[in-house]
């Protein structure tokens, strides 16, 4: 018997049929023969059994032995992978995209503050810029949802979301086509209003500033596109490039081969070549004299006392060079022209509205200031004056000295006071009778 199975006399080879003893003369088959019999058996026995469907007619009626005994029972229980909480963490590169200039104990929060403000309302900053330009302020919305960079929303979000978050200032309504625009609110119209007055009544503050600009420069000559990419860095209104046929005695616009428009200075005003450093200087000697620091390199065994080495700095330090000096002559890695340089960022960012500008304004200028690409490790030698914020590839510097200790502008202009109102209407999503805000 092999597997339970009783060969049958009908399936033996009998070697005499009338013998009276079949079994006593049957010769056992070879090993091989029994296994192939008995596999055989066995799946006939199944198939006639029911214990296995065929589903198709096609399908193999005579499967392999494994498809037969296979497991019909999951194994999804089975841990085949690591647990997400038992992988090793691995930490993320460091990228100058997302390190921070300042290391965690040297964090200034009002200035970082400021730079994340600026990221909430950059969507009501470049609209209010873009829809300016638009016939009747009005963009319709299919056409908005593809300028994320003109209007200032993140790429991929729907521009309708940014709309909704600041009610008071846009709006979206169906025109009679049946398509959805969206625009100013008359709240905001009035406040639009607001500023081009601002801008008229500032207009000759914003001249000088443009003529001291160009007294800067190495060439005194800027172009016109860089001006209007910074204007808002100084105030300059959106339509300084018509204005400045107004004034024949201080501009001239030539055009280059290429097209380009370039702004040029007509005259040489020695009232103006006057620095702030040096206006301070008159007033207060000491904190000026502690502005910057280039130390002279010495050996530790002078073993020099704190203000015995702040007099030896000093003759290094002093005298400042002139922003309004040929920076050009300087040979380009000497302490005269790393002091020339630092000069300029100095007297360049006093210019600006809020005392501080990011890397891409500083970019702008860097022919017509002769800086190097050595900018951002110049301006980290210099705490005391300078504070840079942000990441290594993004980042912004402020002249400290124009902030408070509470991180206010010491000196606000009327355009920074209009800019800070404008931020409180964003985040209000109603008017709110008796607001300090409404009545200013």
């Amino acid at each position: 018997m092999f597997f339970g199975f009783d060969p049958s006399p009908s399936l033996l080879f009998l070697s005499n049929q009338h013998s009276k003893s079949p079994i006593s003369d049957f010769k056992p088959f070879p090993q091989k023969s029994k296994i192939s019999m008995a596999l055989r058996y066995l799946t006939t026995t199944i198939i006639n059994s029911g214990l296995y469907h065929c589903k198709s007619p096609l399908l193999n009626p005579n499967p392999k032995p494994h498809h037969l005994f296979a497991s019909y029972f999951s194994t999804s229980f089975l841990i085949t992978k690591t647990p997400k909480k038992h992988r090793k963490k691995h930490k993320k590169k460091p990228s100058p995209r997302t390190n921070h200039v300042q290391h965690d104990s040297n964090l200034i929060p009002h200035f970082e503050a400021v730079l994340r403000r600026d990221v909430a309302v950059r969507f009501v900053t470049k609209s209010k810029d873009y829809l300016s330009k638009q016939p009747e302020h009005v963009l319709l919305l299919d056409d908005a949802g593809k300028l994320h960079r003109e209007l200032g929303f993140p790429r991929g979000r729907k521009v309708l979301r940014s709309v909704l978050r600041h009610p008071l200032l846009f709006q979206t309504y169906r025109h009679h086509d049946g398509k959805i625009w969206f625009g100013f609110t008359d709240f905001m119209e009035a406040l639009i209003q607001e500023e081009r007055e601002i801008m008229d009544s500032m207009e000759s503050d914003r001249v000088t500033i443009v003529r001291k600009l160009l007294m800067m420069s190495a060439k005194k000559r800027i172009p016109l596109s860089k001006l209007y990419h910074c204007r808002s860095l100084f105030g300059i209104p959106e339509d300084f490039r018509d204005r400045v046929s107004k004034y024949p005695n201080y501009f001239r616009i030539e055009v280059e081969d290429d097209g380009r428009r370039v702004l040029e200075l007509v005259n040489w005003d020695p009232l103006l070549a006057v620095s702030a450093l040096e206006r301070e200087f008159m007033v207060d000697e000491d904190k000026v004299k502690k502005t910057f620091k280039f130390p002279v390199k010495h050996g530790k065994s002078l073993d020099l006392e704190v203000e015995d080495e702040r007099k030896l700095n000093l003759l290094n330090t002093l005298p400042l060079v002139s922003p309004y000096s040929d920076g050009c002559k300087f040979d380009l890695w000497t302490l005269e022209a790393e002091k020339y340089r630092v000069g300029v960022l100095h007297e360049f960012l006093s210019l600006t509205l809020e005392k501080r500008a990011s890397i891409h304004h500083i970019v702008e200028f860097k022919e017509e200031f002769s800086l190097t690409k050595h900018t951002y490790q110049m301006l980290l030698k210099q705490p005391r004056t300078f504070y840079l914020a942000g990441t290594e590839m993004n980042w912004v510097v402020f002249l400290r000295d124009a902030y408070g200790d509470d991180g206010m502008l010491i000196n606000k202009d009327p355009q920074v006071i209009f800019n800070e109102k404008l931020y409180r209407y964003a985040d209000m999503h109603e008017m709110e009778s008796g607001s300090d805000i409404v009545n200013k």
